[in-house]
Parts: C-alpha cells; sequence; structure tokens
C-alpha cells in the first residue's frame, strides 16, 4: 500500500543524466513510497531498449544538428524530445504499480484546464484522436517504473524529419505521417506552459492519491551512483547495441508491436542472433535472441526457441505464440 508519495522536479536537461537519474530513483525506490519525477531532454531522439537505431531515426541529420541520441530501459518506439515536451515518470513497488491510476494523475490534470484527454490503443494518452504522450514500462527486481512524454509546445517538424517511421506501423495507426499523428496540448488550452503543467500534474498527484507530496531534495540523491549509470546511458554499446552481418532478416508487425529478426548462419547453426521490436514488453526481445544463438537455422528449432522463452504474462505468450507462428510459416 501506498503510505507517502514524493516528487523530484528536475531541471537539467541532458538525457543521459536524466535518464541514469530515472534508474537510480528506481533502484533507491523505499518499500511504501510512490515518485513522481518530472524532467525534460534538450533536442533528443529517445529509442526503445529493443529498437534498431539505425531503422528509427534519421541519425546522422540528428547529430549534424546537434541532437543526441539515447536508449532507455524500457521497450515502446523511438520518440522526440525537446524542451516543449515534458516528461514524467511514475516509480513504485510492484505491489503499488497502478498504471491506470498514474495515467489518471495526467488526465486529470489535463480535465482541469478543460482539455478531454482519453486512453487510447496500448500505450498512447491523445486528444481528438490525436497522440499527446507515449508511455512505456519498465520492471527491475520487484520495483516498476512508468514513463512518457507529454506534448505541449513540442517543434512537429523536428519531430517529423528525425524519426523514420515504418509505413507499415503509420497504416497500423490508419495515419500517412507521424506528423498528422500528432498534436501538441497549446492547440487546446493556449495558456499552457511547461512550468503550468508541472504545477497541475503536482496538485493531481496529491489529489488522485491522497496524500501531500514531500520534494525530493538535490542533497538526498548520490550524484556519485547517478554519474556510474550516466556512463552506462551516454555509452556508445548501450546507445547502439550489437550491429552483426547477418545472412537471414525476418521483419513483421504484430498488434502488439513490430519484430525484426537477424541472424548469421554458418553449418546450419544460428552463431548469431539479434532481435529488435518496439514491443512494450522490454526483456521479451533479449531473451529470444539468447534463445536464438546456437539453434538449428530451421523453422521449427526457431519457433521452437521463441516458445522456450520465459512467458510471464498475457503479453509475452501472445508473443512467443505469435513469433513461433511466423517462424514455421517461413518453412525454412
Amino acid at each position: 500500500m501506498v503510505k507517502r508519495i514524493r516528487v523530484l522536479q528536475w531541471y537539467e536537461t541532458n538525457p543521459y543524466r536524466n535518464l541514469a537519474l530515472e534508474e537510480y530513483l528506481l533502484d533507491q525506490l523505499p518499500a511504501g513510497e510512490c515518485i513522481l519525477y518530472l524532467w525534460q531532454n534538450r533536442h533528443t531522439v529517445v529509442i526503445g531498449r529493443n529498437q534498431n537505431v539505425w531503422k528509427e531515426c534519421s541519425l546522422a541529420l540528428l547529430e549534424e544538428e546537434g541532437g543526441y541520441l539515447a536508449r532507455r530501459s524500457s521497450g515502446g518506439g523511438a520518440v522526440y524530445h525537446d524542451l516543449g515536451n515534458l516528461n514524467f515518470t511514475f516509480l513504485a513497488h510492484d505491489e503499488d504499480f497502478d498504471v491506470e491510476k498514474q495515467q489518471e494523475v495526467i488526465l486529470n490534470a489535463l480535465k482541469k484546464m478543460k482539455i478531454c484527454a482519453v486512453k487510447s490503443g496500448r500505450n498512447d494518452l491523445t486528444v481528438n484522436g490525436c497522440k499527446f504522450s507515449g508511455n512505456a514500462f519498465y520492471h527491475k527486481g520487484g520495483r516498476s517504473l512508468h514513463h512518457g512524454t507529454l506534448l505541449v509546445d513540442v517543434n512537429i517538424p523536428s519531430l517529423s524529419k528525425y524519426l523514420t517511421v515504418s509505413s507499415e506501423k503509420l497504416r497500423s495507426h490508419g495515419v500517412s505521417s507521424v506528423r498528422s499523428r500528432v498534436t501538441n496540448l497549446k492547440n487546446y488550452c493556449p495558456k499552457l506552459t511547461v512550468d503550468l503543467l508541472r504545477q497541475r500534474l503536482v496538485g493531481s498527484f496529491e489529489e488522485i492519491y491522497g496524500f501531500s507530496a514531500a520534494p525530493i531534495l538535490e542533497q538526498e540523491i548520490c550524484m556519485q551512483e547517478v554519474e556510474k549509470l550516466y556512463e552506462k546511458y551516454c555509452s556508445q554499446s548501450w546507445k547502439f547495441g550489437r550491429k552483426i552481418t547477418a545472412s537471414y532478416t525476418l521483419e513483421h508487425r504484430f498488434a502488439w508491436g513490430g519484430i525484426q529478426i537477424k541472424a548469421l548462419v554458418k553449418g546450419g547453426l544460428i552463431k548469431e542472433a539479434a532481435v529488435f521490436s518496439d514491443a512494450m514488453q522490454a526483456q521479451w526481445p533479449s531473451q529470444f535472441e539468447q534463445a536464438l544463438t546456437g539453434s538449428l537455422f530451421s523453422s521449427q528449432a526457431m519457433a521452437q526457441a521463441a516458445l522456450q522463452t520465459p512467458q510471464t504474462d498475457e503479453l509475452t505468450r501472445k508473443m512467443a505464440e505469435d513469433v513461433a507462428q511466423l517462424l514455421l510459416e517461413q518453412r525454412l
């Protein structure tokens, strides 16, 4: 049961330090406490834990124009952040983690500003059918986080030019471009600013949970521990992951997200595998990747590898079954 709520209002805009601080808060979270962490990144594309950088982002253009590429701990798809966007993170122990309640904090704050927003699809918040918030989730050691974007006054042309969303994904949402699918909240409340939204979210957090929120002060944070995590998030190995020379590639899009399987095959065995996905489940793609490595290169063996991955909930069972069926259809 939540016995205490706390708020961290953070104003640094370096994406690697912000993600490091988020993981630090998760690692240090006391039982019975729920935290709302509010933060911003400058000029950044953030990709999901299992995504292929080169497919999701116009990387050369982003770097040429002084932007940052960051990879988060959670699953899901790529997003663009600038200072017209406010990021939120809810952190709680698993027994207190309540996505509906956490989303209600956001929807309630917007309702008080006469913005009628709703939950939509697998992880979005929308207004008038357009997305202003994509949400993602991560679970670690009995603790969980729920984070997402809130587009207040984001540069939509920049969002469009840096994100390279597949036409198949756009079709699944019934739109022709990223730009036509997203909206800024300022369009529905002209007086809205990032600072005003921060205030409204804190007030709504207190109202929904029924407690006064105690602030987290900077002196309570062990910045040495944050810096260790910072080194991980800004490292090339974390941002880009492994890039293999694949002799076989398979791509498909399911209702739960897209998947790309790459395999280096030698002597009928899979010597190396890489699995990319924008699925919300953060751990399953890497578990499947491990199961594929060393497997026979055949539909039956690869399908069996998918079915042998840990299936901890309905989503992972569905992912395993769908991928196994897809592989069997290839008749390798």
